[in-house]
């Protein structure tokens, strides 16, 4: 992916804002769902959307015309199919046999489907199977948390759409799992830190004593966080811990913390004063920091 999932995460926001700021606009307008949302959604997942060697707009077949066609090695890969925000592509299966046709016809072996909002992914075809049972991924960036629906987005980057089959099967296995054990009991705590566990250690901030040299660091606010380290040291997590907050701040509130990092980044700090100011972020922020060794 050209921006990675933090930059797939963030496009994803920025969809959801204009949808709602322009609601009235997609509801009726299918050119503006097509520059607006759908067409910025896969260029952050990689795709070069005016690079007809990977897109194609207007992509003829037997039965029409799909909206865009996906190119991998010099083939079609998946077509693309637009609907205004006004469509229901959820209760409405005549624009998902549309596709289906489209696909099957021509040897395409999947759709996707999105009216912006929603979008499906098809597989056009398999013996002795229904429609319903051959949608790989259903995503309502509107309805569900931003950390699901960037994930399943993901799996339609340039990069993984190859592996799209694979890949979504394994998170709807994943998912299956971790509901089917909360049901028996398990706390999503518990589980988390079962798949995180492993060689190395995941050790929260308060725990540390300052020798430690981590390998990585996270954030938990609403949900665990990888941040990218520019040093394994404390000062390292301290930067990216700022930095993550920088990208959320706005205002005044935004400057005063660039001003910080930049002060922090050219002092010699020693570690026992970086954990003091990472447990007062803790304190302050409402989040919690943690480290891999």
């Amino acid at each position: 992916m050209v921006h990675g999932m933090e930059g797939l995460r963030d496009t994803v926001s920025e969809v959801v804002l204009k949808i709602h700021t322009h609601r009235e606009l997609y509801l009726r307008n299918e050119e503006a769902v097509k520059q607006h949302l759908i067409g910025h959604i896969f260029r952050s997942l990689g795709w070069e959307w005016d690079n007809p060697f990977e897109v194609r707009p207007e992509e003829k077949t037997k039965d029409g015309r799909a909206d865009y066609a996906l190119i991998l090695d010099g083939n079609v890969f998946a077509y693309v199919e637009a609907k205004n925000l006004g469509v229901n592509i959820i209760k409405n299966e005549k624009p998902l046999r549309q596709l289906g046709r489209y696909c099957f016809n021509t040897g395409v072996k999947y759709g996707i489907l999105t009216n912006g909002a929603v979008w499906i992914v098809l597989k056009a075809f398999e013996e002795g199977s229904s429609l319903s049972e051959r949608i790989l991924l259903r995503v309502n960036l509107e309805n569900e948390p931003i950390e699901r629906s960037t994930l399943k987005l993901s799996l339609l980057s340039k990069n993984r759409i190859h592996e799209l089959e694979k890949l979504s099967t394994l998170l709807k296995a994943f998912e299956l799992s971790f509901t089917g054990l909360k049901r028996e009991g398990f706390g999503e705590d518990v589980l988390i830190a079962y798949l995180r566990a492993g060689g190395s250690s995941f050790v929260p901030v308060d725990k540390l004593t300052g020798v430690e040299v981590p390998r990585a660091a996270y954030i938990n606010e609403k949900g665990w966080k990888a941040l990218p380290l520019s040093e394994q040291s404390l000062k390292g997590v301290l930067l990216a811990v700022l930095m993550y907050l920088y990208s959320r701040k706005e205002g005044a509130e935004k400057e005063e913390v660039r001003r910080v990092y930049e002060q922090l980044r050219k002092m010699s700090l020693e570690p026992s004063k970086i954990l003091s100011l990472l447990k007062v972020i803790e304190e302050e922020e409402g989040i919690s920091i943690a480290v891999e060794l």
